[in-house]
This record gives structure tokens, sequence and C-alpha cells, in this order.
């Protein structure tokens, strides 16, 4: 193995938790060389939610053009990779299965460490990755308070390093990201509803106070999330409550109703968010940063809140760039710096796990 400076390291991710395919380059833990995602959606969406097997199948047929991909944009060819870094928690497991398999491959052809990484804390890295050239590494991030929003967490956490964290809340029914997309289902809008309900919510005339829907609060000191009761508000907004006797009949769904209901929903869903980590935030005193995370942080509404929420606090904010936001290896490369200057190797026994360690 040649000898290489930290400072120049470079680390090939690659992100197959879910539905997407992704590989990166990235350089010293920041600097995004490169950075390729296959996108499935059209796969999915004429059943609005990730089919397992479907994408697991996709998986197998994208992952080598991906990775190609990925070292020809960085300009880089595998002998030159230092580390070969792969998410191998949490996801689905037979699309975890895939990018486990082809990191190990590599990793042992290349004789290069293997550095297994976990998709939520990656996610709270993407913050932190530049497509140009930073002018230093980050430094002074801890302690910090990370929030993941996705398809499949909502989660608060306490950080004080990379390598350990301490979970303070998380959702015990739907992700948010999850909500959006039945919501949106529920709205008649196309998968995947979450951009398509913020567009709605942005558009002309949109009425956020149109409906009064429920912001979950579960109790006073609680930091977890719940918003099951939200969705089904929604859905009684749009569809009647059932059997309910005396009711008002439901107006018929035109397109001022159905953007008055997405932003109502929206406005909802984001204020719940911001008084948990309002909570967070007084409960973790010396906090300096909030790392932020996962698909849901693309959403226009939140990301406005979260920096007016910064600023008021002088937080620093790490908000990821739109790029970021979706599943990427970018995350995973750029998080994967750190623990191998941990000394965090995996051994080609590593496995493809369902739930997450981050905790």
């Amino acid at each position: 193995m040649r000898d290489v400076s930290y400072r120049q390291m470079l680390i090939l991710g690659i992100e197959s938790s879910c539905d997407e395919t992704a590989a990166a380059v990235v350089e010293r833990g920041v600097l995004v060389r490169s950075s390729v995602v296959a996108s499935q959606t059209e796969l999915h969406a004429e059943y609005a939610g990730v089919v397992p097997e479907i994408a697991s199948r996709a998986h197998v047929e994208q992952i080598l053009p991906v990775i190609r991909e990925a070292l020809a944009q960085a300009g880089v060819g595998l002998g030159m990779i230092d580390a070969v870094a792969v998410g191998n928690r949490p996801g689905l497991i037979g699309c975890l299965l895939v990018g486990v398999a082809a990191a190990k491959a590599l990793s042992w052809s290349l004789s290069k460490p293997l550095i297994a990484v976990d998709h939520v804390a990656a996610h709270l890295y993407s913050g932190l990755l530049s497509v140009d050239a930073p002018a230093k590494e980050p430094v002074d991030v801890f302690p910090a308070l990370g929030l993941v929003v996705s398809g499949g967490h909502t989660s608060l956490y306490q950080l004080d390093q990379w390598t350990r964290a301490q979970k303070l809340g998380g959702t015990i029914d739907d992700a948010i990201g999850e909500a959006f997309d039945k919501a949106a289902t529920i709205l008649g809008l196309p998968y995947p509803g979450g951009p398509n309900i913020d567009r709605l919510a942005r558009s002309a005339g949109a009425n956020d106070e149109a409906f009064d829907f429920p912001v979950s609060r579960l109790n006073p000191q609680s930091l977890d999330f719940s918003f099951s009761g939200l969705k089904t508000a929604v859905l009684y907004a749009t569809r009647g409550v059932p059997n309910a006797r005396d009711a008002a009949p439901v107006p018929e769904m035109d397109d001022a109703r159905r953007r008055d209901l997405a932003a109502s929903f929206q406005r909802a869903a984001v204020k719940a968010v911001m008084i948990k980590l309002g909570r967070a935030l007084e409960r973790s005193p010396g906090t300096k940063r909030l790392l932020i995370g996962g698909g849901v942080t693309a959403n226009s509404r939140l990301r406005s809140e979260l920096q007016t929420f910064a600023r008021d606090r002088g937080l620093a904010l790490d908000l990821p760039a739109m790029q970021f936001c979706v599943d990427n290896a970018a995350m995973v490369a750029g998080l994967a710096y750190h623990l191998h200057l941990a000394g965090m190797h995996a051994g080609l026994d590593v496995q493809a796990m369902p739930t997450t360690a981050f905790r």
C-alpha cells in the first residue's frame, strides 16, 4: 500500500440502501470529486413506494456502471483509491447486500481498507461536503445536535464526535418523508410525494392556515415524533370522517383546495420538527452546530425555518446542498475519512444490517 498523506486521501464511497445506486470519490473528507446517483423513481412510481425486490435487481444492474462513472468523473483510476467505504446499514437488506458485496470485492482485489458506514450517520455529515475546494477541513463541529429527516427516519441526536452519538428522540410511527408521500397519495399527487407537496404549498394563493391540522407534541418532555395523526387528519379533510353523524359534506376537490391542503399539511409537519428541535437545544447546553441530513432537508419550508432557527440562536447550520439531500455515496465517503483516521476498518466478514447502530 502506497504511503499517502491524509490531506490528499481519496475514498471511494458506495451506497445502495434503498432505491438509489450511488458511488462517489471524495478527497480528505470534504471535497467531492464526483458523485453519481442512478435513481429508480420511474421503476417504483406505479406502486407509489419502493418495492424491495425491484430495487435490489436494479442495484445489481447499475452498481458497476455507476462505480465506473464515478471514477471517470473524478479523473482517477482504481489504483489511486486509498480506501473503499460502503453504507452497510440501515436499509432494505437485499439492496444493502449489493453495495456491500461490491465494496468487499473492490477492497479485497485492491488490498485497500474497507470502511463500513452507518447510513443515518452519513446523512448528518452531508452538510459538510463541498464541490469546490474548501479553504480548510471542518473544525470545531462539536458538540452538535443532529437531525435526520427522511423517508425512513426522523431522529434527533446529540454528538460529541463522529464515532459516537446519543439518540434523543425518534418517530414512534411514520417518518416525516413517509408522511409526505402518504399525504401526497391522499391528495392524488404523483410519486415521490414530498417534492410535489412542496411545489403545491409554494404555489400562488396557497393558504397554509386554511386547515387547522394537528401538530404533534406527544407531551411537554417528549423529543419523539409522530405523524400518523397528521396523515389521518389530511385523509378526513379530503374524504370525510367515516360514519360521522351530522357532518357537513366534504367539498369537491379542486386545484385551490388541493394546494391549501398541501400547504397546511406542510406547515404542521415542519412545525412539529421545529418544536422538538427547540426542546432538544434547551437540553443540550453548549451546542455549537446543527447537523441536518436526509431527503426532507430539500423541503423549502423546512430549510427556511432551520436557517431562521439557527440564526436567531447564534448556531452554525450545516444544511446539505440540494444534490446531497437524497441518498448519495459522497456522504458515505466523507464520513468514512474520519472513521479511517480513527482506525475503524471493517473486515471482509462485515454484514449488511437492516437497522442503524447510530444510537
